[in-house]
């Protein structure tokens, strides 16, 4: 059944009134990105007054524009991965085969910076729109968010292996171990809890978290056994992390930093500990706030820090709004038609 839009003026309370994504009007999704624009701007804003302000204005000075269309480069090469990725999931088990077209338009569109509940909402409706059953479709949007902390979380547990093979002090043990510690215990625990999805219910609020979860790990694990027909999952997952670190280390570049590439990862995942793609308004505010201070945590000053995590979200954030706008259009054509059928 096809949305109808309601022509009539906008006022506050229509415009403050929640709405799902795919039924807001263009005035609500402006209020929502000039909402991101100001956490971001005010994150900013408070880690360049703990830097310093003359300090920052001083980086600034020394500011190398060459290094801007390979951050641009970079993250280009990571959202294609993410497609990559994204065609693969869907299509496992007798899933939908999506265009090229068609993926980057959901990708674009759980990327962006108007999406208040996370993409993984966007991807959930868009996956059922292309004719997933909602258990299926919550399934590969878990099974994606999985997958890409079963790439990125063994890179930063590498790295940080190097660190400590090396004896450097920064960053400090306390920022190493965790990952050397952790990780192979995660993955150890998350498959050895498998045995047990069976007996796991759905009833109650936390069962059903558990029984979600491991419904992930297990999507992920059928991704692995059958890498041959489905290693474009692992490889553009990959590619999404090497663009992405890849666009910070080219940012950082601009501003005359050539970090250690292994505290770069440890510092990248550490203000990662949640993946953009899970936080509202595409992480506006918290990833400028807590990947600056984990830059700075590896060694790398903090002036620095927050300008090259500035430079970074342009081409991570703001840039992708065009095409995250216009996938977020193509989204809810394909749910009319959907719905009509």
């Amino acid at each position: 059944m096809a949305h109808p839009t309601d022509s009539s003026p906008v006022t506050l309370k229509r415009l403050l009134r929640p709405k799902p994504h795919l039924d807001r009007e263009p005035a609500q999704h402006a209020l929502l990105i000039g909402l991101g624009a100001a956490l971001a701007l005010g994150a900013a804003a408070g880690i360049a007054w703990a830097a310093g302000f003359e300090r920052v204005l001083h980086e600034l000075r020394h500011f190398d524009p060459i290094w801007l269309p390979v951050a641009f480069g970079m993250e280009l090469a990571a959202y294609l991965g993410y497609v990559v990725a994204y065609r693969e999931v869907a299509r496992l088990e007798g899933g939908p085969r999506l265009g090229l077209g068609r993926a980057g338009a959901m990708v674009a569109a759980g990327f962006g910076a108007f999406v208040i509940r996370g993409g993984f909402v966007v991807d959930r409706q868009a996956l059922e729109a292309a004719g997933l059953d909602p258990r299926q479709a919550r399934a590969r949007v878990l099974g994606l968010g999985a997958l890409e902390y079963a790439i990125l979380a063994p890179a930063a547990a590498l790295a940080a292996v190097i660190l400590l093979a090396r004896g450097s002090t920064h960053p400090s043990l306390g920022f190493t171990l965790p990952w050397v510690i952790a990780v192979p215990l995660g993955f150890v625990a998350a498959f050895a809890a498998l045995t047990f999805r069976h007996r796991v219910g759905e009833e109650g609020r936390w069962r059903s978290g558990l029984r979600q979860a491991l419904d992930a790990v297990n999507m992920l694990k059928k991704l692995a056994a059958q890498g041959a027909e489905y290693g474009g999952a692992f490889f553009g997952t990959t590619l999404y992390w090497v663009g992405d670190v890849g666009c910070l280390w080219a940012s950082l570049r601009a501003f005359h930093d050539s970090p250690d590439l292994a505290a770069l990862v440890i510092g990248y995942a550490t203000g990662y500990a949640l993946t953009r793609r899970t936080l509202p308004l595409g992480g506006a505010g918290s990833v400028e706030a807590l990947v600056s201070f984990a830059l700075a945590w590896t060694g790398i000053p903090l002036a620095k820090a927050v300008l090259a995590v500035c430079a970074y979200r342009i081409f991570n954030l703001w840039l992708p709004l065009l095409p995250a706008a216009i996938g977020l259009r193509h989204l809810k054509r394909w749910r009319d038609v959907a719905e009509a059928g």
